[in-house]
């Protein structure tokens, strides 16, 4: 399996100011990633109307509906960090991760994001990781098999 966390998808200065927005910028890396067709957004959007992708610890992780399982061309992960807080159905948010999971691979990636972020610590030093190299040398246990 090829790594679902590259370099190219993590962004440390997100730009969006809408919930709507930071999912539409986590798609745009898992796009450019090649990992998700154009159709792929709308599923992520229409997951969050259904459910609120907060996990806690300032972390979204918005990913598709089962529906929009054909829009997954190969499962990956995109890392969008925000120094402004998002407001996520009344939570605070600064990391938001979108997930593309090929042939159900969502559930292993997500369980490891969820142990990384349970760690306070891990959560704080992604808060202060002054680089999209950081952030990446944080989070690469998520490609370990």
């Amino acid at each position: 399996m090829s790594d679902v966390l590259t370099l190219n998808s993590i962004k440390i200065h997100g730009t969006a100011e809408t919930k709507e927005d930071a999912i539409a910028e986590a798609n745009d890396l898992l796009l450019a990633a090649g990992a998700v067709t154009n159709d792929y957004l709308a599923s992520m959007l229409e997951r969050e109307t259904s459910v609120s992708t907060y996990m806690g610890n300032y972390l979204a992780i918005p990913h598709g509906t089962n529906e929009g399982k054909d829009a997954i061309l190969d499962s990956a992960l995109s890392f969008v960090r925000y120094s402004k807080p998002i407001d996520w159905n009344g939570e605070e948010v600064r990391f938001v991760v979108g997930i593309a999971g090929k042939d159900g691979g969502h559930l292993d990636i997500l369980s490891k994001i969820a142990l990384i972020f349970s760690d306070e610590d891990e959560v704080e030093k992604l808060l202060k990781a002054p680089s999209d190299e950081a952030v990446f040398a944080l989070l690469s246990q998520v490609n370990e098999d």
